[in-house]
């Protein structure tokens, strides 16, 4: 079996439009509710978390309800279509209600906008491990990954080319309220409209879908489809099923908490300005970016489960370090670097794990799953490390300790997974695996 470079890209276009959105939403909205509506930083905090509230219920709920359709332009396909036309839609009438400065209307869009990103996120995502066969999704999902990554790098570029920033007292960026803001949210609904309509022009989901399932054998076939019928997952999977999600959960516990609470640590504990950590944040995601593929080969020679162990100590021991080092130090650089290969190293190959455990007709359903996890840890981390640090007076210096016990916790939790892996499959060469066949 040889992975479809070519489709795997255009199929991550979709994941590609998701990630430009939501990177313009975490750095954009924010400033907009406080600099412009005069929000307090509790109620844009409350309003930020919304997306992540919804995503516990939703993911699941249309990765399940796009299991179950079947309509001329496949299962998948439905819903990134009418999905990324309402958001792009929506995100029109936000700008213009920004520029009304209409708050009530502005809420309701915004409100109806996360709504709708969450009614084809599980889709899009499951669109891959359904054309793509087992032993091929993690090379598959670092190719995702890069793709959708992009869509990241292009919001960034486009808003520090049409934002004007300003420098607060205490060293933090701001953007100038008294800009227009209406460009920002053009170019990036059209980056995502343009994005699915790629997808959709090049890539048609019927016809991939049956060319992949042929050439499966009948017998993993036959499996799969009686394995769907019964309904439910034999124990010893579903045990691993259930491991497996409480690692997602607990290491994107650790890793949460640190990215989001890096830049008041390096005020509180080195004395810096708050632009201090960006330059580390930066590093690990440059470094992940550029190790997506080379971990995907690396799973396919000694297995996703040991990638993923290798990821998480990697990340353990970073922030173990990261402990002791009382200023700021180009070491930090260096430590934020490997913990983008193993953060890199875990996403590869833990979505593919938990689909590997899906059979062919319920891979929306389980991506919903695996969503509903990491971002239940996302709302939990910061209310959870905010008591530790603020309530019980531990302060900042309690960040870093509480990321390794997280992470080393994902790593016991990791170790129950029995299932999820993939044979490895022996390869000619390495750039066999990305060869399109004609």
């Amino acid at each position: 079996m040889k992975l479809n470079t070519k489709r795997t890209v255009l199929i991550g276009l979709a994941f590609m439009s998701i990630l430009a959105f939501w990177q313009f939403y975490d750095q954009v909205i924010p400033h907009l509710l406080e600099n412009v509506f005069g929000l307090r930083t509790f109620t844009t905090n409350a309003i930020m978390s919304i997306d992540n509230i919804l995503a516990l219920f939703m993911l699941p709920l249309f990765g399940t309800l796009s299991d179950k359709t079947h309509t001329k332009l496949g299962r998948r396909t439905p819903y990134i279509l009418f999905g990324t036309a309402g958001a792009v839609i929506l995100m029109l009438v936000l700008a213009w209600a920004l520029k009304l400065r209409n708050f009530p209307l502005f809420m309701i869009a915004l409100v109806l906008l996360l709504v709708t990103m969450s009614t084809y996120r599980s889709p899009a995502v499951a669109y891959m491990p359904d054309v793509t066969p087992k032993p091929l999704r993690s090379r598959a999902n670092a190719i995702i990954n890069l793709v959708g990554y992009v869509g990241g790098i292009f919001s960034t570029l486009m808003m520090m080319i049409l934002l004007k920033s300003e420098k607060a007292a205490d060293g933090s960026s701001f953007y100038s309220p008294d800009q227009s803001f209406t460009p920002i949210f053009l170019v990036v609904a059209a980056f995502m409209a343009v994005s699915v309509a790629v997808l959709l022009l090049t890539v048609k989901e019927n016809k991939i879908v049956a060319e992949t399932w042929a050439d499966v054998a009948a017998s993993e076939q036959t499996g799969e489809r009686e394995l769907h019928k019964a309904g439910k997952l034999p124990k010893d999977v579903f045990r691993s099923l259930l491991f497996l999600l409480a690692s997602v959960f607990l290491w994107f516990t650790a890793y949460n908490a640190v990215t989001t609470a890096f830049s008041r640590y390096c005020v509180a504990v080195w004395g810096a300005d708050l632009s201090a950590s960006s330059g580390y944040l930066m590093a690990a995601t440059i470094v992940a970016i550029i190790s997506f593929v080379p971990l995907g080969f690396l799973s396919s020679k000694v297995g996703r489960k040991k990638t993923v162990l290798l990821g998480i100590l990697l990340m353990s021991v970073c922030y173990c370090s990261a402990i002791f080092i009382t200023h700021r130090t180009p070491i930090m650089y260096l430590l934020f670097g490997l913990v983008g290969v193993g953060w890199a190293a875990i996403n590869v190959n833990s979505f593919p794990m938990v689909v590997e455990m899906s059979t062919a007709g319920d891979t929306g359903k389980y991506t919903g799953y695996y969503y509903a996890f990491s971002m239940a840890a996302q709302i939990a981390t910061p209310l959870l490390s905010g008591l530790l640090i603020d309530n019980l007076g531990l302060g900042y210096k309690v960040l870093f300790p509480y990321a390794v016990v997280f992470s080393l916790l994902s790593f016991l939790t990791m170790t129950q997974v029995r299932h999820g892996d993939s044979k490895p499959q022996p390869k000619k060469s390495k750039l066999e695996a990305f060869d399109t066949p004609d």
